[in-house]
């Protein structure tokens, strides 16, 4: 039997009706902020204090957009008649985000757990030029990073918070010391 002239035409407009009467699912995205997945992939945070300078994310990133530069300090020994040794310090580390296609291969291949993704996707800018982040906007980022799940109730505390938190008191009592006056009488 030969198909009904107009059949078709009347299957969508049955379709637009149907969802002409549904309530509408739109977020209001800048004035209501989204809930995104917990593995979300935003941008690259950097933990500073975990970097080697060993350059593994810069030599496996398909699209070289990782720069890092750095120099040799000599570190004296620990004991007496003990060797000097050398260590990197890292004095640039920037991600070209312009160039990123956001694989993960830098934070997988990191032995140090320096790289974390973050949730952060509001970074953009007016000019391209301007997506090269340095380490110090990396490592505002690196905050907004969501603590990794306990393994078990009664696991330790993670290293890096651990870390992250030593040095967050440390510049803290530095700060009150550099400011003398502002004792504790209020």
């Amino acid at each position: 039997m030969p198909p009904i002239p107009g059949s078709g035409l009347a299957k969508g407009l049955a379709v637009t009706l149907r969802t002409m009467t549904r309530k509408t699912v739109t977020e209001q995205y800048p004035d209501a902020q989204p809930e995104l997945p917990p593995r979300t992939r935003g941008v690259i945070g950097l933990f500073e204090e975990n970097c080697t300078v060993c350059m593994l994310c810069a030599r496996e990133c398909p699209d070289w957009c990782i720069y890092i530069d750095s120099h040799k300090e000599t570190v004296p020994a620990a004991t007496p008649g003990g060797r000097d040794r050398s260590r990197n310090v890292l004095d640039r580390f920037a991600i070209d985000f312009a160039l990123c296609m956001y694989c993960g291969i830098c934070i997988e291949v990191c032995p140090f757990d320096a790289l974390f993704w973050s949730p952060e996707f509001e970074y953009a800018e007016t000019d391209i030029r301007d997506l090269t982040h340095e380490r110090d906007k990396l490592r505002e980022w690196m905050w907004t990073v969501p603590a990794p799940p306990a393994l078990d109730p009664g696991a330790e505390e993670p290293k890096e918070l651990a870390a992250a938190r030593k040095a967050a008191d440390k510049l803290a009592a530095q700060q009150q010391t550099d400011q003398p006056g502002q004792g504790g009488r209020e």
